[in-house]
């Protein structure tokens, strides 16, 4: 477990080649986010950074990138020209974005320099210590001219809702067996990553073929035993949030076209055959086909935190522990980090990349979650950090990610 301290354009030059069994990064989105440097550098464009990625991986070793909707195709490009296969793209959908759009019609009327109507607010009183929990707005600053009028509603941007992350594997050599057999690498934990529990139980179905005559020309019926291990993990995540929720249509037990022979329904849950030839999935909601993370709560961010001091959240706006903007003054914490991923989110996709007791590298550590959650899942890590501001914040959590391993092994 190792903390290189530097620039990864550096630092990871000190790795050996074929020495890294997997990568899942958080690379800076190049979006100047909070008016931070690191976030603005192109570094994850530099396609000699991908190359030295690309140098330490094994042989058939994925790399996972995070990366945002506005600027995923170029940092994507870059990894692609550094040598890397791109094998799929994962998408992660929450709802706690928040839409940073310019409202046109008030910047017409500010160029042309017309005073909108004053607001009136009625405010609501006082609840604890917060002054004024609701508002009334009356009148919520009208267009002043006509040309405002006319462009009244539209705006510049929409709400985020989702961060993509590539799905990237170094050359094989040879088969993907051979290269699995001498490296290790190369492979997708399908079975380890399913989604859901998976009751384990396992049942023989018997049924004749869909299409009215019998598999494979046999006599009578057909004996498949199936077990229920949960879903095939897909290349959606989501955060389980009510607004994400609403956008995957609820059809009970989901369905799938059946291929000759298939049975019509060998759903543990449902047990309601599916007309048309279509085979039932058993889970009710169509979201429960895909992974739940929410996004790191505040307990998260800050946990084994307890002996750094608190500062003020650093950047030209103040965020909610969230990650989105709301305009209000958050109170100090102890990780400032404005980019924490959550925990359950980077464990699983440690867990789909790496093979067991392999190492995992994080050329952009941040805060420290990719360490924090190898060490949650039992693999060892090594990760690179310029900002000095976070290496402390690092150190703590993976101290505390240690102690909370060893509880477990005692």
């Amino acid at each position: 477990m190792t903390l290189l301290k530097g620039n990864c354009l550096e630092t990871l030059k000190t790795l050996e080649d074929n020495s890294i069994d997997s990568i899942v990064t958080d690379p800076p989105y190049e979006l100047g986010f909070m008016g931070k440097s690191w976030d603005a550098s192109g570094i994850a464009y530099n396609v000699e950074l991908w190359k030295q990625a690309l140098r330490v991986l094994k042989p058939g070793g994925h790399l996972l990138a995070f990366s945002g909707s506005r600027t995923y195709h170029r940092m994507a490009v870059a990894i692609e020209d550094a040598g890397f296969e791109i094998r799929d793209q994962i998408m992660w959908i929450y709802g706690s974005g928040f839409p940073k759009s310019l409202d046109v019609s008030k910047a017409i009327d500010r160029q042309a320099g017309a005073e909108r109507p004053d607001r009136t607010v009625e405010t609501g009183g006082k609840s604890g210590s917060h002054e004024n929990p609701t508002r009334h707005v009356t009148n919520a600053g009208s267009p002043a001219t006509p040309e405002a009028q006319q462009w009244q509603g539209w705006g510049t941007a929409l709400k985020p809702a989702h961060e993509p992350i590539v799905v990237a594997r170094k050359p094989l050599i040879g088969t993907v067996a051979n290269n699995v057999l001498t490296y290790g690498t190369g492979a997708l934990n399908i079975d380890g990553s399913r989604v859901g529990t998976g009751t384990g139980e396992t049942k023989t179905v018997q049924y004749p073929d869909i299409r009215g005559n019998n598999y494979n020309n046999a006599i009578g019926t057909v004996e498949y035993t199936v077990t229920d291990q949960g879903r095939w993990p897909a290349n959606v995540i989501h955060d389980g949030s009510e607004e994400v929720l609403a956008g995957f249509p609820n059809s009970k037990g989901g369905a799938y076209p059946a291929k000759r022979g298939q049975a019509v329904n060998t759903s543990f849950a449902s047990g309601q055959e599916t007309e048309g030839g279509y085979r039932a999935m058993g889970d009710d909601g169509s979201a429960a086909r895909f992974f739940y993370c929410a996004k790191a709560s505040k307990a998260e961010r800050n946990a084994g935190l307890e002996g750094l001091p608190k500062q003020e959240q650093q950047g030209s706006y103040k965020f909610r522990t969230d990650g989105s903007l709301d305009g209000k003054e958050t109170e100090p914490k102890s990780n400032i980090h404005p980019t924490v991923k959550p925990l359950a989110l980077m464990r699983y996709l440690i867990k789909l990349v790496t093979p067991p007791n392999g190492l995992v590298l994080d050329p952009f550590l941040g805060s420290g979650s990719t360490a924090v959650a190898a060490i949650l899942e039992g693999f060892n890590w090594v990760g690179c950090e310029m900002t000095e501001d976070y290496w402390p914040i690092i150190e703590a959590r993976v101290a505390w990610a240690q102690k909370e391993q060893e509880g477990k092994l005692l």
